[in-house]
């Protein structure tokens, strides 16, 4: 008989092959392809089989197989995405000749010591709620003030799933997120978690691997990609932050995690659960259309007060030439004196974000993209934060001499120096992905912090999410700024999830902690709606925009970026593409325009924004089209179903 075998590969279709009738769909075989051997999936029969051609056999099946709703969800996903069906299967089964050829003993996890924890009265309640739906595709929405104990609450919840032999994901964001979590995983369930990301071993990705398609592992706890591993029986999903922007993968197969999580639950018929101290609006807006159900828990773990808050209006300080107001620095020192611990907030990598000579005003920019050079002073180099270029900032001038760069702008480096000379005995860390490069210094940094070994902590963005540093009494926002660059959509949802999550990461085990917001908008309305903690009236009033703008969640927007080495050329490309698209009734097809970014890694963009109906799914029309396109080899097209932002 004959079997389609889609192959992990670049290919939006099967290739067939002669097998034996044994051979089902969802089995792992390995087959001849060219001059080599390939594991690939034998697939359903409904592409038509190539005539006048040899068709070869297949070599042997596999001992594992993925099942048929795993098989639907991978064809869906490829559609919904635009994307090949190949390559949806590579994330899948990515690596599997080497998985299969290699045996591995797979190992118990470690045993490690468990702490008791008791559920408060809302923890308790908000349990009970979310296990009225038991073994049925249903989404939850679990929100809770930060420092609630969220956590806990979805951890025994999946204590009584993997009771029933089946299997549970709990998804994070960030990969930085792990240790810590780890540890409180530990503390609950007693066991070490098996992690999965980017960054694990070969060794380990192929023991969790098997350990996930045998229903070995129980629990696995991962980023983005670990939603398309083959479980065997999986039980429930969690998506812990399910706000947050990291979940949209923006490179390679472009998808957002949290949607695809969703999509994953209804076709294995399970539930999932979405956590978060202030929902994204599509969440939101699911909530108030009672699509999602909802429960909330309003007190913070053993009923520790939020910080107080405080505006440094930097308008009336006048700072010159630093960036830490005298009223900041008083206010801080208070929490010094009593050896709590206090964080400087600055969401900017490096030590200043533009440098301009003062006698000629050259600025340093990439030469790859349309970008300033990022200077960092432990380097001594200034880095484009896009393609990774590096350079010396020694530059002739006209004069002949070298260029007197004025530096512009604060990063967590400049903010650190400045805070050593204001404090200079006391221990001071930065908290940035640049400086957590390396497994042991990163456990080494959090074990520092939470045993108070740290007194000053200067962090970007990545500190907001979800740490749990016991002794953090006071953070101090340099630069409050809720203005936002025009081809940012969420900049307002953003800011709103950002300054929510940060002021949760102090005063978790206090019951006086304090917020300051230096700014030069005092009176700025999110920010001061945010202080009196009226998030939800913010994300009414941003959902009132977006439909006045016809924005999502009200319409669903396909970007479509055009690269070519000219800006001509782009925009040549885009046009024709544009025409074609027009054919399709329904549609809204803006632009061409120049993106934001007009040039990144030597390639100038130009971008393409589909609108249309929220209800209507377009993208295999819109495929259609594209794949019939007679496209130029120097032209590059990248198709983004649900793009997060206009850059």
């Amino acid at each position: 008989m004959k079997a389609q075998v889609l192959l992990p590969k670049v290919f939006n279709f099967p290739f067939t092959y002669n097998c034996s009738s044994e051979n089902k769909i969802g089995d792992l075989v390995e087959v001849p392809f060219g001059s080599k051997k390939e594991i690939g999936v034998v697939w359903k029969n409904i592409y038509p089989v190539p005539q006048n051609i040899k068709i070869k056999d297949v070599r042997k099946k596999t001992e594992y197989s993925i099942d048929g709703k795993m098989v639907d969800f991978i064809e869906w996903f490829s559609s919904y995405n635009m994307v090949p069906v190949g390559l949806v299967l590579k994330m899948v089964i990515g690596g599997t000749d080497k998985f299969i050829r290699i045996k591995d003993d797979f190992l118990k996890p470690k045993k490690t010591p468990k702490k008791i924890f008791k559920l408060n009265q809302e923890q308790s309640d908000a349990l009970i709620f979310l296990e009225k739906v038991k073994n049925r595709f249903d989404v939850a929405v679990l929100q809770g003030t930060t420092g609630s104990g969220k956590t806990l609450v979805y951890f025994e919840r999946i204590k009584k799933i993997i009771k029933q032999n089946s299997q549970a994901l709990v998804l994070l964001p960030e990969i930085f997120l792990t240790n810590d979590f780890k540890l409180r995983f530990e503390e609950f369930f007693g066991f070490e978690p098996a992690i999965w990301h980017s960054k694990i071993t070969p060794k380990n990705k192929r023991k969790i691997w098997k350990g996930v398609i045998n229903n070995e592992i129980k629990i696995l706890i991962g980023a983005r990609s670990a939603l398309l591993l083959p479980f065997k029986k999986l039980g429930i999903i969690i998506v812990d932050e399910e706000h947050d922007t990291s979940y949209k993968q923006d490179e390679g197969v472009i998808y957002n995690a949290r949607d695809m999580a969703i999509s994953r639950a209804n076709f294995e018929n399970i539930p999932i659960h979405l956590v978060s101290s202030i929902p994204s609006i599509e969440t939101y807006n699911n909530i108030c259309n009672k699509k999602y159900r909802h429960v909330k828990i309003n007190k913070r773990y053993n009923e520790y007060p939020l910080p107080d808050t405080k505006i440094v209006n930097l308008n009336i300080k006048k700072i010159k030439d630093k960036f830490i107001a005298n009223e900041t620095i008083n206010l801080v020192n208070t929490y010094l004196k009593k050896k709590e611990q206090v964080l400087f907030f600055i969401n900017r990598r490096g030590f200043a974000p533009y440098l301009i000579c003062k006698k000629c005003g050259y600025k340093i920019t990439c030469p790859n993209c349309s970008l300033y050079l990022t200077f960092h002073k432990f380097k001594n180099r200034a880095i484009c934060h896009h393609c990774s270029f590096e350079k010396d900032i020694k530059t002739k001038c006209k004069s002949d001499r070298n260029c007197e760069f004025i530096m512009y702008g604060p990063g967590v480096e400049k903010i650190f120096e400045e805070v050593q000379t204001i404090f200079p005995n006391k221990k001071i860390v930065i908290f940035s992905s640049d400086y957590l490069n390396k497994k042991e210094k990163t456990e080494k940094l959090f074990k520092d912090i939470k045993e108070n070994k740290i007194n000053i902590i200067i962090g970007t963005q990545m500190i907001s999410k979800g740490f749990n540093f016991p002794n953090l009494n006071c953070i101090v926002v340099i630069d409050a700024d809720f203005s936002g660059r025009g081809y940012d959509l969420r900049t307002t949802e953003k800011n709103i999830q950002l300054y929510h999550q940060l002021s949760g990461r102090a005063g978790r085990f206090s019951s006086k902690s304090l917020i300051i917001y230096q700014t030069v908008s005092p009176s700025d309305l999110t920010l001061n709606e945010l202080i009196k903690n009226k998030s939800e009236k913010l994300l009414i009033n941003e959902l009132v925009l977006r439909k006045k703008n016809k924005l999502p969640p009200f319409l669903r927007l396909i970007a479509i970026i055009i690269s070519a080495k000219s800006r001509s050329l782009s925009l040549q490309g885009a046009r024709e593409i544009k025409t074609k698209l027009n054919n399709i009734n329904d549609l809204e097809v803006l632009g061409p325009v120049d993106s934001p970014l007009l040039k990144i890694k030597k390639n100038f963009r130009s971008r393409l924004l589909i609108r249309f109906n929220y209800r209507s799914l377009m993208q295999k029309k819109i495929a259609r089209v594209l794949n019939g396109l007679k496209i130029s080899s120097k032209i590059k097209l990248t198709v983004d179903v649900d793009p997060i932002n206009f850059s």
